[in-house]
């Protein structure tokens, strides 16, 4: 299914510049019950994503189109790459982070805190330095459905980063209430993260927190980015020109460095997540309820490796 982009609304001009208002929104793959996740892999021109209730992760190319990638793959959610290309993943079932190795097999990044269970990690992104930074909500815990229904062990739902060193893990934001997606600016000295608490609170924080960051592991001066309308804000990844491309109720919203709304892509199902792939990353891949959705756009999203 394609569906032309007349759905692309406009609340700066800039925003033209960003679009291609010719492109279509392709349906790619309509078989999920809730994907997420979605990572690129230059190599093999391949993008790999989760369908959390199902189970599995998949995998598409140009080529070959659909394919499972993992049949089992313990209530997977986010996805992303370390430096050297390999996959980095929040297992929902497990409550851990795991990275799969060039042979296929999985390693354990962590699965607690303090000596108790994570609560359900949800999405991740590595530092130049190779560090790991995850969010860990309760989701996965809430129900049987996205994983498996137990009581939190931690006492709140944090932001953690992994030492690549010493595989030390420490808190680095305490205060969220559901942080969800995070993503680097390109100089790595502001952190933007998410709080979706609206998906469970009407009176929830459905907004874009920012940090800076300062030495290897510190954050200061938090403060809201943005609010995102309708829904929730949810994965979100930051172009070339450091703007900031987050999913939302009714698809894609845009927001400049300043925070200022730039536009919106329309989705007809439910956002959770979205990266940037093609052999010129000029290709949004989304993330949208049951299905998998790709259009091109006139910028280009940064990503290592």
């Amino acid at each position: 299914m394609a569906l032309v982009a007349d759905s692309i609304e406009y609340n700066d001009k800039r925003f033209y510049d960003l679009t291609l208002p010719n492109a279509s929104i392709v349906e790619l793959y309509s078989d999920c019950l809730w994907a997420e996740g979605p990572v690129w892999f230059s190599e093999g021109q391949a993008l790999i994503w989760s369908d959390i209730p199902n189970q599995r992760m998949l995998s598409w190319t140009e080529k070959e189109g659909v394919s499972v990638f993992r049949a089992q793959s313990d209530f997977a959610n986010g996805n992303t790459r370390d430096l050297q290309g390999r996959l980095v993943t929040c297992e929902h079932g497990t409550r851990r982070v795991t990275r799969t190795e060039d042979d296929g097999s999985i390693t354990v990044i962590v699965d607690s805190f303090n000596g108790k269970k994570l609560n359900s990690p949800n999405d991740l992104v590595v530092k130049s330095d190779g560090s790991i930074w995850f969010t860990d909500p309760n989701y996965g815990i809430m129900s049987n459905y996205d994983g498996y229904k137990a009581d939190m062990e931690q006492a709140g739902c944090f932001v953690y980063r992994v030492d690549p060193k010493t595989g030390k893990i420490e808190i680095v934001a305490d205060d969220f209430i559901m942080p969800n997606g995070l993503v680097f600016s390109e100089d790595e000295k502001t952190l933007y993260i998410v709080d979706s608490a609206r998906s469970h609170d009407p009176d929830g924080p459905h907004h874009i927190r920012a940090f800076d960051v300062a030495e290897e592991s510190k954050l200061s001066n938090g403060r809201v980015f943005c609010d995102v309308e309708p829904g929730v804000p949810d994965g979100l990844r930051i172009d070339i020109h450091g703007n900031i491309w987050t999913s939302c109720g009714n698809g894609i919203v845009c927001f400049d460095v300043d925070g200022t709304q730039l536009g919106r892509i329309k989705i007809p199902q439910t956002v959770a997540n979205l990266t940037f792939g093609g052999a010129k990353r000029d290709r949004l891949f989304i993330t949208a309820t049951h299905s998998l959705y790709a259009v091109y756009v006139a910028s280009a999203g940064i990503q290592r490796p």
